[in-house]
């Protein structure tokens, strides 16, 4: 197989001055790409600024002999979202990959967790990502190509003690990348979302020993990928987690089928509707809720025409 390359491509990269941004904006510049290395240069939790992250990845790409600007405005507003973007079209003329990485916790149980707190993590994670993706969007389906990924966790699949603002987050931008995925669908816009796992500065404070290897060139490949005008994908969720790279879906149960039902009969039927031996998956594109109430509908037919045959 050819390398596949980005030559012509422009990419917004948010959180792209440290770890695993600064890894996708290397390897997408290394390949032909145009960089937006976009980083407010924070700390972990969101606070203060710093240009130098993203000057300094900016210059890195810069002295391999590849092009890039540095843009420090901010995720956490509209104003800062389309200034982004707008970087993009003042240097480049165009945008073609969106890669919303940004990212900050905040930790605290659900007992003394602050609202402010619960809301500055969303601002970057989950509000951060539709301060980008509404003015890219437009833009990507009026040129008739996009690549948007979207970065969730295994926090905001499984949840995790301790950072319910982070959990909160990275469960919605599942959700927000399904409405891109279908909605860009006709128009040569695609978006998948990536579930990363590498030691960075989001492991401070973690006894990491015990690890294997665990760096962003594991994870990097596969966000090139989903970027990537060859991407076969749509709609989809991607783990990378020291080395294993793999797809995660919502599954149901078949379920159990009632004509009418009350407390007792879901207490007697509990195992049969809990019970996964048959998953069922409806994916995301090209209609993935419209298969999940057509199947649903379908099992009641049945329930009612077979009860009639019983009558």
């Amino acid at each position: 197989m050819n390398d596949l390359r980005y030559d012509d491509r422009v990419a917004v990269i948010t959180g792209a001055g440290r770890g695993l941004g600064r890894a996708y904006a290397l390897m997408l510049a290394a390949r032909g790409a145009k960089i937006v290395v976009n980083d407010t240069g924070g700390t972990l939790t969101g606070d203060g600024a710093d240009p130098t992250p993203a000057q300094r990845v900016a210059g890195e790409i810069a002295a391999a002999g590849g092009v890039a600007v540095a843009c420090t405005e901010s995720v956490t507003t509209a104003a800062g979202g389309q200034a982004i973007v707008q970087a993009a079209l003042d240097h480049f003329g165009r945008i073609d990959i969106l890669i919303h990485n940004a990212g900050t916790v905040r930790r605290g149980s659900l007992k003394e967790l602050s609202h402010q707190d619960f809301d500055a993590v969303l601002d970057v994670h989950l509000r951060g990502a539709f301060h980008v993706v509404r003015p890219a969007f437009p833009l990507m389906c009026d040129a008739g190509f996009g690549r948007v990924v979207l970065t969730s966790s295994i926090g905001g699949m499984y949840g995790n003690k301790g950072v319910a603002g982070y959990a909160a987050a990275k469960a919605g931008l599942i959700g927000l990348s399904n409405v891109v995925a279908l909605e860009g669908a006709a128009e040569g816009v695609q978006c998948n979302v990536i579930v990363p796992s590498a030691v960075t500065r989001m492991a401070e404070g973690l006894d990491v020993s015990a690890y294997p290897p665990m760096g962003p060139e594991l994870v990097a490949p596969v966000v090139g990928y989903l970027a990537h005008e060859s991407c076969r994908v749509n709609g989809e969720v991607l783990i990378a987690i020291a080395g294993r790279v793999a797809r995660a879906v919502v599954a149901e149960s078949p379920g159990v089928q009632r004509l009418a039902w009350t407390i007792e009969d879901v207490a007697e039927q509990l195992y049969a509707v809990r019970d996964l031996s048959a998953p069922l998956v409806f994916p995301v594109v090209p209609d993935g809720h419209a298969d999940h109430i057509r199947y649903s509908f379908e099992s009641a037919a049945w329930a009612i025409k077979e009860n009639a045959h019983h009558v």
